[in-house]
């Protein structure tokens, strides 16, 4: 018996509530690749593992158990299983994301021992399509029950995207309520902690597949009248819209589609609670294809150049922060009140974006860009899906004590350091991030074809090679993170800015905030004795 709590990310994935996922399609894609980013967001340090392929004899169990509501159980183990990267990849390209939705708290069964990170685990290890995936981890919710609250699951392989949105049948239910469509191929979808498929079609298995309860549960329960003459549809009847979630969620949703497709127009109305909004579509065509750069800058957004540009204004402080600290949604004096969402946020633990290439064979074609901490300050890591042994820095890490041989640690103090003056240390930052990732993706054909070469005569070789690609890389990486973090201690301290010459000087606050100081607090000006004199700082400290 193997159980499954060896899994670093069941003991974790309950925190990680908070997430963000886009699907880029191949026909959407620069080059035919798919695209999977996810972000994982929430405060803790996840190890990065490498899980070997396994076979297993007639007989043997897999056993669970649910830590949130302390139910064990087991299912038959699959004959042969996939070799995994994280719970992100397998050894056949098909990667798989979620966000939680949570939906009708009612429909949560605690009785039931699979959760939404098991079923992700075990469609990773048992199947070779996306498709496949889909049918593994819903043909198991219907069978064994679903112990999760309601989640979104993104779910890719070389040529195909789907999302399959789940919820459970509440306490003493059976089975799962589920609908899984494929996103047309050419479009970009993505999901923010909110169900995101609306009306769906019944008589096209090719491109949707859903329980037989999807619709006969919801009238049974209230959640739809089949008399009202209105469509049924998924996301209104098991995780039905109210202001909170929309600003929280669909803002996210909202930023994605209007910075990939901006000629769409797509109108901020809904995410801003707008009673009879139009809801954003489930797919959309992107104005221009996407290259992993571009899913790596749609990652990085506080909603700069919008009207809730975060970047801006009285909360933004003097240096433009965009980070706002938790809680979100607050009240005072009576008025609720909420902080904007961003997609890019300073409590991320890690975030990925899978990247699956048809043309190429499994062992180069598959890889996962790893990062940790904030996706606006990390650098994206090639790891490819090969790899034998992890980058020692991506599996180490405490959050009760740092340390400089944590990628967490060494990312998460540059990015809070930053926060000291946000609008000038960001672009130091960006200067070395910039670099480096144009080094990654500008290299990225030569270390693709380095690995086909070897692969022709030694499998092992070329894993090897990869294998040591991504060790190299990492530790370069984190050297130079670890200088950077030194320069900006020394370049911006105590308040001051140290010239090229290493010299001194006071750059003092943006222009915009003195105003507004002025503006709150009228006691900041001098009196004026005579209009003549000049008004001059005192040359001692």
């Amino acid at each position: 018996m193997r159980n499954c709590l060896i899994f670093f990310l069941t003991m974790l994935a309950g925190t990680a509530l908070a997430c963000t996922n886009i699907i880029v399609t191949k026909g959407a894609s620069k080059d035919g690749s798919v695209f999977l980013a996810y972000t994982n967001d929430a405060e803790y340090i996840y190890h990065l593992k490498k899980q070997p392929a396994r076979d297993y004899a007639p007989g043997e169990m897999m056993e669970f158990h649910s830590w949130r509501s302390d139910v064990t159980g087991q299912i038959p183990q699959a004959k042969h299983t996939y070799e995994l990267i994280g719970f992100h990849m397998n050894e056949h390209q098909v990667a798989v994301g979620e966000t939680t939705f949570t939906g009708r708290e009612e429909l949560w069964n605690h009785s039931k021992f699979l959760q939404y990170w098991h079923l992700m685990r075990l469609g990773l290890e048992r199947a070779r399509t996306a498709r496949e995936a889909v049918e593994v981890m819903t043909g198991l919710a219907e069978k064994y029950g679903y112990g999760s609250e309601g989640e979104s699951f993104s779910i890719t392989d070389p040529n195909e995207a789907w999302i399959l949105e789940m919820i459970g049948t509440g306490e003493g239910g059976e089975g799962a309520i589920w609908v899984a469509v494929k996103i047309p191929d050419g479009m970009i979808s993505c999901h923010a902690n909110k169900a995101r498929i609306g009306t769906f079609p019944l008589d096209d298995p090719e491109n949707c597949m859903y329980s037989d309860n999807v619709i006969s549960f919801a009238v049974e329960h209230g959640y739809f009248d089949p008399d009202s003459g209105k469509s049924f549809e998924f996301n209104e009847a098991y995780d039905p819209s109210n202001p909170a979630n929309l600003r929280y969620c669909s803002s996210r949703v909202w930023s994605i589609m209007n910075r990939a497709a901006p000629s769409a127009n797509l109108s901020i109305d809904y995410n801003r609670g707008v009673k009879g909004a139009e809801r954003y579509p489930l797919w959309i065509k992107p104005d221009q294809k996407l290259g992993v750069d571009d899913v790596m800058d749609l990652l990085r957004d506080h909603y700069e150049g919008t009207e809730i540009d975060m970047t801006k204004g009285y909360d933004a402080g003097p240096f433009g922060n965009p980070n706002r600290h938790r809680p979100l949604n607050w009240e005072v004096d009576g008025v609720d009140c909420a902080w904007e969402r961003p997609i890019s946020t300073y409590n991320t633990a890690f975030s990925f974006i899978a990247q699956s290439r048809s043309w190429l064979p499994n062992e180069v074609g598959g890889l996962i860009w790893f990062g940790v901490d904030d996706t606006y300050f990390t650098v994206y890591v090639p790891l490819y899906n090969s790899i034998k042994v992890i980058p020692k820095p991506f599996k180490t890490g405490s959050l009760k004590k740092f340390s400089w041989d944590s990628a967490w640690w060494v990312f998460n103090f540059v990015a809070n350091y930053c926060n000291v003056r946000y609008s000038d240390m960001v672009k130091d930052m960006q200067a070395v991030q910039d670099s480096v990732e144009y080094f990654y993706l500008s290299n990225q054909d030569t270390i693709d074809m380095q690995a086909i070469a070897l692969l022709e005569s030694d499998k092992n070789k070329a894993i090897d090679y990869l294998t040591e690609y991504a060790r190299e890389e990492t530790n370069k990486l984190m050297k130079l993170w670890i200088a950077l973090g030194e320069h900006l201690i020394t370049k911006y301290n105590d308040g001051y800015v140290k010239n090229a010459k290493g010299r001194v000087e006071e750059h003092g606050y943006p222009v915009q905030y003195r105003r507004n100081v002025l503006e709150n607090r009228n006691s900041v000006a001098l009196p004026v004795w005579k209009e003549e004199i000049e008004v001059e700082s005192p040359r001692s400290y």
